[in-house]
């Protein structure tokens, strides 16, 4: 549901209207994080729904765990996500590029050490990932609250909150031609 936002920056950014690439990122935050909170049940539920489904006992315990995990991470997309966009409409890939070589060697290390080194296993790759996405969306979010995108980030805006429905009508439409 974030391609919507690849849209609507960009269309913004050659209109020249700087300011609303931080409003609707915001929009892109508020009805990503719902929608990470509609599917939480989902990830809570797993084993039971995997098991409902005639997965084997051992296949869903297993799987319910690392879903249990992968919650953090859920959300981490829902905040990074909209930041790549953000940027992206910009031109500023290469703070996203220096930002994932950054974390990719951060991930290499947290994998190897919850891995192997305090023997996590499956439970460890999952936190590696929690880990390092989100590292990676704050960088991102301190590059771009740090003054680096002054004219299209002013701020948290009470103006994010508006016209949030029609958001979400362009997101979802955006999200099934892009999935589709």
């Amino acid at each position: 549901m974030a391609s919507a936002l690849e849209t609507l920056c960009g269309q913004a950014f050659g209109a020249k209207r700087y300011h609303m690439l931080g409003t609707y990122m915001q929009r892109s935050w508020i009805v990503l994080f719902c929608c990470c909170i509609l599917l939480l049940p989902v990830y809570i539920f797993a084993s039971p729904i995997l098991k409902l489904m005639g997965q084997s006992d051992d296949v869903a315990e297993q799987s319910g765990v690392v879903a249990l995990w992968l919650i953090p991470l859920q959300f981490s997309y829902a905040f990074q996500f909209p930041l790549q966009r953000f940027l992206q409409s910009q031109l500023k890939n290469l703070v996203t590029l220096w930002f994932s070589l950054a974390v990719l060697v951060l991930h290499a290390v947290t994998s190897w050490v919850l891995v192997y080194e305090l023997d996590f296993g499956v439970a460890g790759v999952a936190m590696a990932l929690d880990i390092s996405w989100w590292v990676w969306g704050i960088g991102l979010f301190w590059y771009v609250s740090s003054g680096r995108c002054p004219q299209s980030w002013a701020g948290f805006s009470m103006q994010a909150f508006s016209g949030l429905w029609e958001f979400v009508k362009f997101s979802a439409a955006s999200g099934v031609m892009r999935w589709y």
